[in-house]
């Protein structure tokens, strides 16, 4: 019996009643301000500080992953799917996740692995769009599908479309289709989805290039022209203009306005190798360059906006031309440090660039904003490969695939960010 006086326990009273439970803490004042001040406030953190807030808690896990927060980040990143002018070429990833596979690549973590090997002494040209890559074999050109695990490729090709007598030298793919120009002087259409096509003579020599845009073909050749073609209806085929460059044609790229088209040739004359040609009329708009050496030919252009375009080619350089300042001196210019004529060239359209050339199939990764290299890929195979092709893009990575000459034939490596 306890003393008098002295409080009895719940049990002693001969009940079960449980404790009441503790009182929550209350919410920090930092809740008690609105969202869009919130973001405000950590509109200022860098990359480091906004993953550290992430780990804080679930509320601020979601709030800082916003892609509001990471959008100004991202756009100055490599290959992060924005361009100069701020579009977004990639809105259903999330803006964070591409701002962490940009800096596995500048700082060169990635996977490399060998996705596909063949037996033919050719040099193929390849594409990648969306899920599948694309690639010509001889007189084809092949669609692999890329593994859903991101792996490889498939073993067996997906597609096959056909329709040269000779080697596919070079093709474009635009809005689901697939033009492409071969040895024998023709250039196919084929819709990438269903079975139409369309196949017509084009030149006397090999079509060395194509560009498709607009319902519009060009294509340049070993015959020292290039040519606009028409795909609308009843015109199928048919050539609009003839323009004679006065030299072997190996590059060639329809301007984003659809209003002119830039050829780049092998520089055996006195004439700059990159000139820049009209739609309407087929005449010459003006050059780009004076001080090119003979020989000094432009293999690969790639347009990033109407004003602003890329050249490689043998004299080892890229250049990036800005053609609202000056047409006779680019404004940027990198140079191989190995001294190989660059093949191949693409970029993100904002501070990427990639290069392949011609010296151990090595493709170069580059940042517009410094001088020297950023990271360099090769096959490691024996001496004297090439860098038959370079792909551009994909949404979630950079992927490139390295081809070299082999005894035995070709092989490519596959690199991703992760």
């Amino acid at each position: 019996m306890g003393r008098k006086g002295s409080p009895r326990s719940p049990q002693a009273e001969g009940g079960s009643r449980a404790a009441s439970p503790p009182s929550s803490p209350p919410l920090s004042p930092l809740w008690a301000l609105p969202e869009e001040l919130l973001l405000l406030i950590c509109s200022y953190l860098d990359v480091q500080a906004l993953g550290r807030l992430g780990q804080v808690c679930r509320r601020l896990r979601f709030l800082s992953s916003r892609d509001l927060l990471w959008r100004r980040i991202a756009r100055g990143c490599l290959n992060s799917g924005f361009t100069q002018l701020g579009t977004d070429l990639a809105a259903g990833i999330p803006v964070k996740e591409r701002v962490k596979v940009s800096r596995n690549w500048r700082h060169g973590r990635c996977r490399r692995e060998t996705v596909l090997k063949w037996k033919r002494n050719l040099m193929p040209w390849m594409e990648l769009d969306g899920e599948y890559l694309y690639l010509s074999q001889a007189e084809n050109i092949q669609a692999y599908q890329l593994c859903p695990d991101g792996t490889g490729l498939q073993r067996h090709p997906q597609a096959i479309f056909s329709g040269h007598q000779e080697d596919v030298c070079r093709f474009v793919l635009v809005n689901s289709h697939i033009v492409s120009g071969g040895g024998d002087g023709n250039i196919v259409l084929h819709k990438i989805h269903g079975s139409y096509s369309v196949k017509f003579s084009a030149h006397e020599q090999e079509v060395n290039c194509v560009d498709f845009q607009g319902g519009l073909i060009v294509s340049g050749s070993r015959d020292r022209t290039a040519k606009v073609w028409s795909l609308s209806a009843g015109r199928v085929g048919q050539c609009l203009h003839t323009v004679q460059t006065e030299d072997r044609v190996w590059s060639i790229a329809i301007s984003p306005l659809l209003s002119s088209f830039v050829t780049g040739t092998a520089c055996c004359g006195h004439t700059s190798p990159l000139r820049i040609w009209d739609f309407e009329s087929g005449q010459l708009l003006t050059c780009l360059g004076t001080d090119f050496h003979r020989g000094a030919g432009v293999l690969d252009v790639f347009y990033e906006t109407p004003s602003l375009l890329l050249s490689c080619g043998y004299d080892t350089y890229i250049r990036y031309w800005d053609i609202r300042t000056s047409t006779r001196k680019c404004v940027r210019e990198w140079e191989e440090p190995h001294d190989s004529a660059l093949y191949c060239i693409r970029s993100d359209g904002n501070h990427m660039i990639a290069s392949g050339s011609s010296y151990y199939g090595v493709v170069r990764l580059w940042d517009k904003r410094q001088t020297r290299c950023l990271q360099v890929r090769d096959t490691f195979l024996d001496r004297g490969q090439e860098a038959a092709g370079l792909l551009g893009c994909s949404l979630t990575a950079w992927c490139l695939c390295l081809f070299g000459r082999r005894d035995r034939g070709f092989g490519a490596s596959l690199q991703q960010g992760t």
